[in-house]
């Protein structure tokens, strides 16, 4: 009996539902990428360039087994969404010495067969900036830039995938004004 009170009362102050789905919530601004030795597979990224995308940011490591084990599900994202405005980045950050080789970084990315861009983070500074302490982490960020939902470790594929699909659909269903806009003045340097 104690516990079917507990429950209730926990239902009705957090509002949870079996059936409200994945928590969308604005968790703040995502920081920028910072203190990045090298990109791979793309040019340098900025956050602020990526306005207007949907982000997701995979914190792994090529000898963790976790990381590995989410790297189908990261990749095919990527390629079920790029066109849609999904825009994947892997922020590798070693556990252990020899994985901040970058020689040994790419040649991860080629037996993975990561095509999504990747952050070689090898100061911990960008994953300082997201104040991540887990691999794997996943970070979606809206197309405004702020960061609404996160998962650690394995697990919770459909919903991480049906927060995808949610914020692709607000992005596209946003009026024109409310868009956010590229401006580009005289003199400005576009790469």
């Amino acid at each position: 009996m104690a516990a079917a009170i507990l429950l209730a009362i926990y239902v009705f102050s957090t509002g949870f539902s079996a059936s409200s789905g994945p928590v969308v919530a604005d968790l703040g601004k995502a920081p920028e990428f910072t203190g990045i030795d090298h990109w791979l597979n793309s040019p340098p990224l900025s956050m602020r360039e990526l306005r207007g995308k949907v982000v997701l940011v995979d914190f792994w490591t090529y000898s963790c087994i976790n990381c590995i084990n989410t790297l189908p599900y990261v990749k095919q994202w990527h390629e079920k969404y790029k066109d849609q405005g999904l825009v994947v980045v892997g922020v590798h950050t070693p556990e252990f010495a020899f994985e901040k080789s970058t020689a040994n970084v790419q040649e991860a990315i080629k037996r993975f067969g990561i095509g999504y861009p990747v952050a070689q983070d090898n100061a911990y500074a960008t994953w300082s900036a997201f104040r991540n302490q887990y691999w794997p982490a996943t970070y979606l960020i809206d197309a405004q830039g702020r960061i609404v939902y996160h998962h650690y470790g394995e697990g919770n594929y459909a919903e991480t995938e049906a927060v995808i699909q949610k914020l692709l659909a607000q992005r596209t269903s946003q009026p024109e004004d409310a868009k956010p806009k590229s401006v580009v003045g005289p003199g400005a340097d576009r790469s």
